[in-house]
């Protein structure tokens, strides 16, 4: 009871220190999480457009802004990355549209008039058939097209018409009318901002609040542009688009306008219109729909099995002269075999350890993310946070791979170690080498550099793999788990079965369960895992594979030979 109140006292105290350190005058400030800090701009300030990628949803291939023949400033400086924007294939580089704020522009040029060369105009040509979209950024926020839509056209008054607002990441590079390719070539930005209040005889501060886009397409014969680098826009009725012929030469002249409006929204609040995108579909009810039968149909069965092996299980541990009286039938007959040490133990651990690594780690980030605590505005967070956290979780795959390996009668615990650590990685790996070289030779920014490679596996081999050695050590000098049943001494003969009881089709027919329940959320989940609304969603992306993974049960194999009932 001492103690107690001691830990009390103490808690106490650090509250009323807090409380007088609250009331002291500028005793307390406060601070932002790294990257995630406003940025504060005065009157004509510099407020500088950066270039992403080029995305589409066809292809699923990035590329860097520059391998198209956009204008180029004089000096082309792309910022350093981290591991998540590497493997996103984000390459932030600066461009030379020239942006100060709330300084409008009405038309400057970009840039001289280019001349595309045959080899350009096809590429041009074949990126906007293949509907890629542009990514830029404003103040780390990305740029946005504004969709409208009518869903009632066919309402008789004017007033009665509904317009939908929408808007979808980035712009497009073109698009196509009757198999002739068009090129945006102007674009005019919509930046709003939020005025901060400020005292008098202070200079105000302005915040980037929201970043849109209207891109047209203008000939280039229709752009009157002089030498101070201006131009003079026609009317949208009188100009035609710019064509990119690819058999040919193309003249392309670039141009752009900035518009600057005042915006009530907060910076605190600037990321909700982005969140809230509707470019991928999310299928809710299919979601809601795959979690609740899952895990309806995983708690009935459950409870089936529960209430009938219980009573079975009791039987089993009583001795053997009562269990000798007994005649079973059906998969009961193997009932003392279950438990039996597999062929290959080692592999068995390895590959719970890898699950239990995966399982922490996935763990982990969702609940990460359902604090809030990946900001989108961190590019490349999530994906950063997921590797290292599936290093530093080798310690728990390790120890539950050592423990299971011993319950299994293994003796070489340090193999089983290394195997637990190289397994699931190495295949990962050389899956992943394999693609990321068809990438390579696509000239992708996807592709991972030869040097990530390495941090990966620098990684790989001094952060994960000696932490799995050390759960391992601990997990193998544990007690094993204790058999619900005991094992028979002599391996009962299971007859031959017939084809379709083989260990490859029960495989495939237990797998093929819970990728019909997902397949139809599998390009809604690949889609989404690529846009920035991963942070807020990705409870539910994870949601529904793991909830598949754990309601289907895999141990559907009682019609295999008892030595093989648990290695497969």
């Amino acid at each position: 009871m001492t103690r107690v109140f001691k830990m009390a006292a103490a808690a106490v105290e650090t509250w009323l220190a807090l409380l007088l350190l609250s009331m002291l005058p500028g005793g307390v400030q406060p601070f932002y999480v790294p990257g995630v800090a406003p940025m504060n701009f005065h009157q004509n300030s510099v407020v500088e457009i950066k270039a992403v990628k080029l995305t589409s949803s066809r292809t699923q291939l990035p590329y860097e802004y520059y391998s198209l023949p956009f204008c180029q400033p004089d000096k082309v400086v792309y910022k350093a990355e981290n591991l998540g924007e590497v493997l996103r294939g984000d390459r932030i580089v600066n461009t030379p549209y020239s942006v100060l704020m709330t300084q409008d522009r009405k038309c400057n040029v970009v840039c001289a008039k280019l001349k595309l060369n045959v080899q350009q105009s096809k590429l041009v040509a074949e990126r906007i058939q293949e509907e890629y979209y542009v990514h830029l950024i404003a103040d780390n926020l990305p740029v946005a097209t504004r969709l409208e839509f009518y869903p009632n056209k066919e309402a008789e008054e004017e007033k009665d018409l509904v317009k939908d607002v929408q808007f979808e990441h980035g712009y497009r590079l073109g698009f196509t009318e009757n198999s002739k390719f068009y090129l945006h070539n102007h674009l005019s930005f919509i930046i709003y901002y939020h005025k901060e209040k400020v005292e008098e005889e202070e200079e105000h501060n302005y915040r980037v609040v929201r970043f849109e886009v209207v891109p047209q397409s203008v000939k280039v014969e229709d752009l009157k542009a002089d030498d101070k680098g201006l131009c003079t826009l026609p009317e949208a009725t009188s100009s035609a688009p710019q064509e990119i012929d690819p058999s040919k030469e193309n003249d392309v002249l670039f141009t752009y306008s900035v518009r600057w409006e005042e915006s009530q929204v907060k910076w605190a609040s600037r990321w909700d219109t982005y969140l809230t995108m509707s470019d991928v579909q999310i299928h809710w009810f299919s979601i809601v729909n795959s979690v609740v039968v899952v895990f309806f149909l995983s708690g009935i069965l459950s409870m089936i099995i529960i209430r009938t092996l219980r009573k079975d299980i009791a039987n089993y541990n009583r001795e053997d002269d009562i269990e000798d009286t007994m005649e079973e039938s059906g998969w009961k007959n193997v009932h003392g075999d279950v438990f039996r040490p597999p062929q290959y133990p080692m592999i068995l651990s390895s590959l719970l350890g890898s699950g239990i690594q995966l399982f922490c780690m996935i763990l982990i980030v969702i609940f990460v993310a359902m604090l809030g605590m990946l900001s989108p505005s961190s590019r490349g967070a999530l994906m950063t946070t997921s590797c290292f956290l599936f290093m530093f979780m080798g310690v728990f795959g390790g120890y539950f791979a050592g423990r299971l390996y011993r319950t299994l009668k293994g003796h070489r615990w340090k193999k089983g170690a290394f195997c637990t650590a190289t397994l699931y990685p190495a295949v990962v790996f050389c899956i992943c080498f394999v693609l990321n070289c068809f990438i390579w030779g696509e000239h992708s920014s996807g592709a991972v550099p030869f040097t990530t490679m390495l941090a990966l596996l620098c990684m790989w081999f001094g952060i994960s793999m000696p932490l799995v050695y050390l759960g391992y050590y601990f997990g193998f000098r544990k007690q094993p788990y204790d058999n619900p049943v005991r094992t028979n001494q002599i391996p009962r003969q299971v007859p031959e079965q017939r084809w379709y009881m083989n260990k490859f089709v029960g495989i495939l027919m237990a797998g093929i369960l819970p990728f019909g329940a997902m397949f139809i959320e599998l390009f809604f989940i690949f889609s989404l895992l690529t846009s920035i609304r991963t942070l807020t969603h990705l409870p539910w992306v994870l949601c529904v594979p793991l909830a598949q993974s754990l309601g289907h049960p895999r141990g559907e194999t009682g019609g295999t030979k008892g030595r093989r009932a648990v290695s497969c």
